[in-house]
């Protein structure tokens, strides 16, 4: 249930009106609670604030936070549409998340509508003397928050879809997704081990990537009616009508369409693929921002050599759980989960920048040596797969550079000639 509620917050954060509407809420709630100071006997200790006062800085809040909401709005979607053109479209679900610019937005409307809601209340009588000091106070308060809230998020807004923010608003949503895989590969159930005999098969009910496995009501399931369920499908994985999900063993007889009912509701299916629980996804999408870099029209390597760099600390998260190793917690019992295999990750970080950088000598540079770092992690898996793509690497350049030279000096990078 937990996993279910951070699923549907995450999805919340990225609709723009989410936030502004909590703050709007808690403005109406602030102005309105100020009345409250009038019935607890503090007029007597507090100074008579006038109503000139109060008036004329709730005009102030009033008639600039409007203006610099819209002007917030504008800054935040050229911010948006920059990084989907610049780096990824892909990258446009991460931006519209930033913390700081999604709460400067909503302090700014916030404000505007605690200045009308106060003002009115005020106009009307409906604060005392202490209710009065309190409201002054609040609006104090709310004025100096605004303030530095704007110069916050000035300095943001700057940075706010420039390609190189983005690539490292993008490797930080991958390395909490990646560590998390690495930590609990098959979801905290097991492994698929052998196979299942007289299985049945639970075929998907629409068309579109896996974004969520709920594996607490599997587990449920399983134990209510003692089956064993070995899922087909992580997150990412594109399914259709006829993709089998899921096969579940058991020896009752049971209703077998109820059962398969169950299982695709434990399963969430939508139009997109989401960070939150596919490290796939991100790797594919730095690397999409490398592949444009390198064509024709943009021509920018250094980028390319950047998100390389990404992809070395991100593959680096395997070396720190191997230095920090536990045994896997197994939670759900009843149910197996297959594994990613390394050769997508690798596929997913490197193939395309070897293909798109094949005719770039500091590229693929820059590519031979992070294969060379990655090699020295202490996994089997990844020291095979950094000697195979070093060697698919340098026979790309091979047929892509005409300069013998840049050859010869990108061979004495190989992991294949070491």
């Amino acid at each position: 249930m937990k996993k279910k509620i951070l699923i549907y917050y995450n999805r919340l954060r990225e609709q723009l009106w989410f936030r502004p509407l909590l703050f709007c809420l808690f403005s109406v709630a602030g102005a309105l609670v100020a009345h409250q100071a009038d019935g607890i006997g503090l007029n007597d200790l507090v100074p008579n604030i006038d109503n000139e006062s109060i008036g004329s800085l709730l005009d102030t809040i009033s008639a600039s936070m409007l203006v610099i909401s819209i002007f917030a709005v504008a800054s935040m979607l050229s911010a948006f549409s920059s990084a989907s053109s610049t780096a990824t479209p892909r990258s446009f679900k991460i931006v519209v998340t930033d913390d700081v610019s999604q709460n400067a937005l909503s302090i700014f409307i916030g404000a505007f509508i605690f200045s009308i809601v106060a003002t009115i209340a005020l106009d009307n009588g409906y604060y005392d003397k202490a209710g009065r000091f309190i409201l002054f106070l609040f609006t104090l308060l709310l004025f100096a928050v605004v303030i530095l809230t704007f110069l916050r998020w000035v300095n943001r807004i700057s940075r706010l879809g420039r390609l190189e923010h983005t690539i490292y608003q993008v490797e930080t949503v991958v390395a909490k997704s990646l560590s998390a895989y690495i930590k609990n590969p098959y979801l905290k159930a097991r492994p698929i081990n052998g196979k299942f005999s007289k299985e049945n098969k639970v075929l998907a009910n629409s068309i579109g990537y896996i974004q969520h496995i709920n594996l607490e009501n599997l587990q449920s399931l399983a134990e209510e009616l003692e089956l064993k369920i070995r899922l087909n499908c992580i997150p990412g994985k594109f399914v259709n009508n006829n993709f089998a999900v899921a096969h579940f063993i058991t020896d009752k007889d049971l209703d077998i369409d109820k059962i398969q009912e169950r299982i695709n509701n434990a399963i969430l299916v939508g139009q997109t693929r989401l960070f939150d629980e596919d490290p796939r996804f991100g790797l594919i999408s730095l690397t999409e921002i490398a592949s444009r870099a390198l064509s024709p029209g943009i021509n920018d390597p250094g980028t390319a050599i950047q998100i390389i760099g990404s992809h070395e600390r991100l593959f680096f998260l395997w070396h720190k759980e191997i230095e920090n190793s536990n045994e896997i917690e197994v939670v759900y019992n009843r149910i197996e989960v297959p594994e990613i295999s390394m050769n997508d990750f690798f596929d997913d970080a490197f193939r395309p920048i070897a293909r798109d950088g094949a005719g770039n000598i500091e590229v693929m540079l820059r590519l031979q040596k992070a294969f060379k770092s990655i090699e020295t992690i202490n996994h089997e898996d990844i020291k095979k797969l950094a000697i195979k793509y070093s060697k698919d690497a340098y026979h790309r350049a091979e047929l892509a550079m005409v300069f013998k030279p840049d050859l010869n000096v990108l061979k004495k990078e190989c992991l294949f000639h070491q």
